[in-house]
């Protein structure tokens, strides 16, 4: 970049991760001379009155930012309160691991078996609640 660029961001979301981090990348840039201009939005930096407006934008967006992530998480709990479940779908049958621990196959053994990891087995067997044997 040299002195008097210019550049084009698409919307001012979209130049940093936050607030500060976008206000401390437009410091930097005016520091080299350099302007940006948000196309969606028909702002540019040069002058004093566009990086005041930046600079309240940048508040207004990362506002709605966490109004979006809270929503978000508000749905989540719900659907997680209704028993949905999410992540991956699980590889393994529960119910053929709760049978081979019943038959007093160690977790080592059954997750040799399914080809899965030690853990796997005993977070199976916490959610059926069923008491896990020491077997290593």
């Amino acid at each position: 970049m040299e002195k008097g660029d210019v550049i084009l961001v698409k919307k001012l979301d979209r130049l940093g991760r936050d607030t500060a981090d976008m206000i401390q990348l437009i410091k930097e840039f005016d520091a080299q001379g350099v302007a940006v201009r948000f196309i969606d939005d028909g702002i540019c930096t040069d002058g004093e009155m566009g990086q005041m407006v930046v600079t309240i934008l940048s508040a207004v967006a990362q506002a709605e930012r966490r109004r979006i992530l809270e929503r978000t998480n508000e749905g989540r709990q719900e659907a997680m309160a209704k028993g949905i479940r999410f992540g991956r779908k699980r590889k393994v049958d529960s119910g053929c691991v709760m049978a081979l621990h019943r038959q007093g196959t160690g977790a080592s053994e059954i997750s040799r078996q399914f080809k899965i990891a030690r853990s796997t087995v005993y977070k199976i067997l916490t959610e059926i609640n069923m008491p896990r044997s020491h077997d290593e």
